[in-house]
């Protein structure tokens, strides 16, 4: 059987335990904005979730020190 895995783009997200003392605070925020997303019926794999989200994550990067980058994987 072959399947075709579309691609898509992801977010790749560098959040060093050691720069970020509230690391674990700010996991949980990423999370919850993947969490808030499925509940409107979509999944990371909507060909929108990056320019749907992207203004949520730059709003973290604000009060935390991550970076990120936008992958097509």
């Amino acid at each position: 059987m072959k399947a075709r895995i579309p691609k898509h783009r992801e977010f790749i997200i560098n959040l060093d335990e050691k720069e970020e003392p509230r690391y674990q605070e700010c996991w949980d925020k990423l999370n919850q904005i993947v969490k808030d997303y499925q509940k409107q019926g979509k999944s990371v794999y909507t060909e929108t979730f990056i320019e749907d989200n992207e203004d949520k994550v730059k709003e973290l990067q604000k009060e935390y020190k991550f970076s990120y980058t936008v992958e097509l994987r």
